[in-house]
C-alpha cells in the first residue's frame, strides 16, 4: 500500500477544474506536498460548488473536467512523483433536480418496479406505495401543476410520468394522483417524509450501498480509477450514515486493491475507531482538537465562564451536557422526526408500544447518546448506558426504553440497523449545527470533532495523546482547516488569544455591545469573536456568517421562521463594523492588540500539525493566513500565483519577517519538504522538556525512533502570557547533538541551548541533526 507523506486538499468545481488542478501540481510539488487531495469529482448537481450532491456515480463530472481532466491531473501528479487522493460520497446522492439523476428519475417514473428501487431507502408502506417529495409551497399548490413535454411540471421543477398514466384531457391533478410519487408541502417533510436522506437535507437521498448490486454500480467508476492507475487513495464521506460501515470498507479495500483509505469520522473523547474498520484512520478532526487545545490558556477559563454567565443573565455558565441533550431532543422532535417515526414503526406490534410512545423513547435515547453511533456488536455498552440515562431523565419512559433495548441491541434487527444510521444524524444536527452556535464562551472550542467542555490540554497531556496516536493511528490524517470547519485555523488561532486576555476581551465586547446591540448576549459573543477572528473581512462575508450563525443557533431566529426584528439588529451590527468609526476602531484596536500573539499561535499550531504523528493535510490556500468562517466562506477561490511567487522568494534566500504570511509559508513548505524527502526523521515520538522560568510556554517533541535521530519541533504556546512574564529569560532546551534549523539555517548545540536563541527569529523551529551526526 502506498501511503502519502502529506496531502493538499483542493476544492474542484466548475471555476477550478481538474485541469486547473493539474496546472497547480508543479507549485504543490515545490511546496513539498506529496499527494493531491481532491473534493468529490463524480457528476454532481449542475453548479454545485462542493460536489457532495452526486447525481451520476458512473462518470467524472464534465463540469469539473470530466475523465480527461482526471487523466490530466493524474498524469501531472505522476510526472512529479505525487499521488492522488479522492473524496467519495457513498451515503447519498443529489436529487434536487430529478432529471439530472438517472437513478432517481427512474425511481420516480417506475416506483417499486424501477431497477433502482433497491438502491434507495424508502418506506413505501407509509404513503401507499408512493415516495413523498416535499416540493410544494403549500398543499394548495397542486392546482399549479401542469403537463408539458410529457412531464409533470411545478414551476421549474420537472417530474417524470409513469407509462400509461396520462391521456389527452386529463387534468394535471389527476395525472399526479397516478404517479409513483406524491408532491407535498415542504413543511410536512420533518414528520412525514418516507425516504432516508443526508441529515435533514431533502435534496440528498440516502442510498443502500450495503446491497452488493448497488455497491457495484455506484463504485464502478471508482474501481476504474484504480484499475487504470489514476488514483492512489480514497477519503470516505460520512460512513456513519451507512447500514454496515465495516462491511462497506472491506468491499472498498477489495475494490481499490488494498489502497490507502480514510474515513470522515468524528471521534468523541475516549472513542476509538472500530477494529474491524478497513481504514488507515480518520480525516483528522480529532488531531485538530488536540492541537487547538494545547494553545489555549487554562487560566482564562474562569473569567470566560463568568462572562458567559453574565451574557446569559445567569449565575452560572451554560451547562453544555444539558444543552446538547436539549438540542438533540429538539432535532429528533423537529427536522428529523420523520426518521424517528420510521424507527418507531419498526417496533413489532406484539411489543405493545404505541408509535408515539416508541418515538418518544427513541428520541430520548438518541438525545442521551454520547457518541455518533454504535457499530454493533461493538459499542453495545454505550447503547445500554444511553438507555439508562434516558430512563433516568424520563422515568415515565422507563418501561418503553427497557422494551426497546433488546431490539436495538440486535445487529440483525432492522430497527437496530436504522437506529445506528439515525443517531449520528441527530448528533450532527443537534451538536455541530445547533449547540456549537449556542455554546459561545470561546469559539476555538466549538470546532467539528471537538469536545467544547475540554477548555485546554497541558503539554504533558498533549504528549500522551501524540504518543498514543503514533502507536495506534500513525497513518491517520491530521488537519487544521477543512471545507467543514466552523472557523479556519488562523481565525481560531486569534480567538484562542482571548483565553489569555479575558478581561480585555470582556471590555471590548462591552464596548461593541453598547455601540451595536443585539438582543442575544451569547450570540453577540459568538459574532464578535468571529469578526475579530476573520478581520479584515468583507461586509458580504460577515453578513453571510452572521445570518447563518443566528439561524443555526435557533435561539432568536430560525431558518424556517426568521425573526425580522432580530435579524435587522444583527445586520445593523455587522454594518456598523464598516459604517460606524467607533465600532471599526474597537474591532481594529483589539485585533492590533492580539495580532502578534495570534500569528505566533498560527505558525506554532501549523508546524506542530505538520510534524506530529499522522499524515498532515494542508487545506487549499492555508499556507497563507486562513481566517475563513464556516462554509461557504471557507470554500472561496485561492490565489495560487501569489503563493507561488512568495515561495520563489523564500527559495531565493529571502527570510520573511515573523508574523507575516510568508513566515507561515516558510514553516509550511520546510516542514512538508522535510517529511517528504526525509521520512526517516519522522519514525517515532518523544517529548522534549524545556527547563527554566518559561518552560510551560514551550511545546517540543522529537520524532526519532528506535534510537535514531529525528526531527525536533519547538513551538511557542501562550505567547501573550510569555510576553507579560518577561519573555524566555533563562529557559533552555537540551540538544543531544548539533542541529540545524530548517527555517533559518542557524546551527545549535549540542548541549543546553537558550530557547531565546533558538526562537529568536520565529516562534517556532524545525531542527534536524547536522550532517554526520549519529545517534
Amino acid at each position: 500500500m502506498r501511503v502519502p507523506a502529506s496531502t493538499y486538499r483542493l476544492q474542484i468545481r466548475r471555476s477550478f477544474t481538474l485541469f486547473d488542478a493539474a496546472d497547480k501540481v508543479p507549485y504543490l510539488k515545490d511546496l513539498g506536498v506529496d499527494w493531491v487531495y481532491l473534493s468529490p469529482i463524480l457528476t454532481a448537481e449542475q453548479g454545485s460548488d462542493h460536489g457532495y450532491d452526486v447525481t451520476d456515480p458512473s462518470a467524472v463530472d464534465p463540469e469539473r473536467g470530466g475523465p480527461e481532466g482526471l487523466l490530466a491531473l493524474s498524469k501531472a501528479a505522476r510526472e512529479h512523483g505525487m499521488g492522488v487522493l479522492v473524496d467519495i460520497v457513498p451515503n447519498h446522492v443529489g436529487v434536487a433536480t430529478p432529471v439530472q439523476n438517472p437513478w432517481w428519475w427512474s425511481l420516480l417514473k417506475e416506483g417499486q418496479g424501477s431497477p433502482y428501487a433497491e438502491a434507495f431507502d424508502v418506506d413505501w408502506d407509509l404513503a401507499g406505495g408512493k415516495i413523498r417529495l416535499p416540493m410544494l409551497g403549500s398543499d394548495d399548490d397542486l392546482d399549479k401543476l401542469e403537463i408539458k413535454d410529457g412531464e409533470l411540471r411545478y414551476y421549474d421543477h420537472r417530474f417524470p410520468l409513469a407509462s400509461g398514466s396520462y391521456s389527452e384531457g386529463d387534468s394535471p391533478q389527476e395525472v399526479h394522483s397516478r404517479q409513483h410519487y406524491e408532491l407535498m408541502d415542504w413543511r410536512r417533510a420533518d414528520a412525514e417524509l418516507n425516504y432516508r436522506r443526508f441529515f435533514a437535507v431533502t435534496t440528498l437521498a440516502g442510498i443502500r450501498v450495503e446491497t452488493p448490486k448497488v455497491f457495484e454500480e455506484a463504485h464502478a467508476e471508482v474501481g476504474r480509477w484504480f484499475k487504470e492507475g489514476l488514483v492512489d487513495g480514497l477519503r470516505v464521506d460520512h460512513p456513519d450514515g451507512l447500514a454496515d460501515p465495516a462491511g462497506y470498507l472491506r468491499w472498498l479495500k477489495d475494490l481499490s486493491g488494498g489502497a490507502y483509505v480514510l474515513v470522515e469520522k468524528i471521534l468523541e473523547p475516549g472513542e476509538t475507531l472500530p477494529q474491524d474498520f478497513a481504514t488507515e484512520g480518520t480525516t483528522g478532526y480529532d488531531a485538530l482538537a488536540d492541537v487547538d487545545r494545547v494553545f489555549v490558556d487554562p487560566a482564562g477559563q474562569q473569567a470566560l465562564d463568568e462572562l458567559d454567565a453574565k451574557l446569559r443573565g445567569s449565575s452560572t455558565p451554560a451547562d453544555y451536557a444539558e444543552m446538547i441533550r436539549g438540542t438533540k431532543r429538539m432535532i429528533a422532535d423537529g427536522i428529523l422526526r420523520s426518521e424517528v417515526l420510521r424507527l418507531a414503526r419498526l417496533v413489532p406490534e406484539s411489543y405493545g408500544l404505541p408509535v408515539e410512545q416508541a418515538a418518544d423513547a427513541i428520541a430520548e435515547i438518541i438525545a442521551a447518546f454520547p457518541v455518533y453511533r454504535t457499530y454493533l456488536p461493538t459499542c453495545a455498552e454505550i447503547l445500554k448506558e444511553a438507555c439508562e440515562s434516558a430512563a433516568a431523565h424520563r422515568p415515565d419512559l422507563e418501561v418503553a426504553v427497557g422494551t426497546l433495548l433488546p431490539l436495538l441491541l440486535d445487529p440483525g434487527n432492522p430497527i437496530a440497523v436504522r437506529f445506528q444510521q439515525t443517531s449520528g444524524m441527530v448528533m450532527a444536527k443537534g451538536v455541530e449545527d445547533t449547540a456549537f452556535y449556542r455554546y459561545t464562551r470561546l469559539g476555538t472550542l466549538t470546532e467539528v470533532g471537538a469536545e467544547p467542555t475540554e477548555f485546554s490540554v497541558s503539554t504533558a497531556e498533549f504528549h500522551q495523546r501524540m504518543a498514543r496516536r503514533q502507536q495506534e493511528l500513525p497513518l491517520s490524517m491530521t488537519t487544521m482547516s477543512t471545507h467543514d470547519t466552523k472557523r479556519s485555523e488562523d481565525a481560531r488561532a486569534r480567538i484562542s488569544v482571548i483565553a489569555e486576555l479575558p478581561e480585555e476581551w470582556a471590555d471590548t465586547l462591552a464596548t461593541l455591545r453598547g455601540l451595536a446591540p443585539i438582543p442575544d448576549g451569547p450570540y453577540e459573543n459568538l459574532l464578535w469573536q468571529a469578526v475579530v477572528g476573520a478581520w479584515p473581512a468583507s461586509r458580504e462575508r460577515l453578513q453571510g456568517y452572521a445570518e447563518k450563525a443566528a439561524r443555526e443557533a435557533g435561539n432568536s431566529t430560525t431558518w424556517t421562521s426568521p425573526d425580522e426584528d432580530f435579524e435587522s439588529s444583527v445586520k445593523a451590527a455587522v454594518d456598523a463594523v464598516f459604517d460606524d468609526g467607533r465600532v471599526t476602531k474597537a474591532v481594529e484596536d483589539f485585533v492590533a492588540r492580539i495580532d502578534s500573539y495570534a500569528a505566533s499561535n498560527s505558525v506554532s499550531a501549523k508546524l506542530v500539525q505538520l510534524t506530529m504523528p499522522g499524515v498532515p493535510d494542508v487545506y487549499q490556500g492555508s499556507e497563507f493566513w486562513e481566517r475563513s468562517l464556516t462554509d461557504p466562506d471557507n470554500r472561496r477561490p485561492v490565489d495560487f500565483e501569489v503563493r507561488r511567487q512568495e515561495l520563489a522568494k523564500l527559495d531565493a534566500g529571502t527570510l520573511p519577517a515573523a508574523g507575516t504570511e510568508p513566515s507561515k509559508l516558510l514553516a509550511t513548505s520546510r516542514a512538508l519538504r522535510l517529511r517528504r524527502d526525509r521520512p526517516e526523521l519522522f519514525q517515532g515520538y518523544s517529548p522534549v522538556t524545556a527547563t527554566g522560568p518559561a518552560a510551560d510556554h514551550v511545546l517540543a517533541f522529537h520524532r526519532g525512533g528506535d534510537g535514531a535521530l529525528g526531527a525536533l519541533t519547538l513551538a511557542t504556546r501562550l505567547p501573550a502570557g510569555l510576553a507579560a512574564d518577561g519573555g524566555w529569560r533563562d529557559t533552555a532546551v537540551e540538544l543531544p547533538v548539533a542541529v540545524c534549523d530548517e527555517l533559518t539555517g542557524n546551527a545549535y548545540g549540542p548541549g543546553s541551548v537558550p530557547v531565546a536563541e533558538v526562537l529568536g527569529t520565529y516562534p517556532v523551529a524545525l531542527l534536524v541533526p547536522a550532517d554526520g551526526e549519529k545517534a
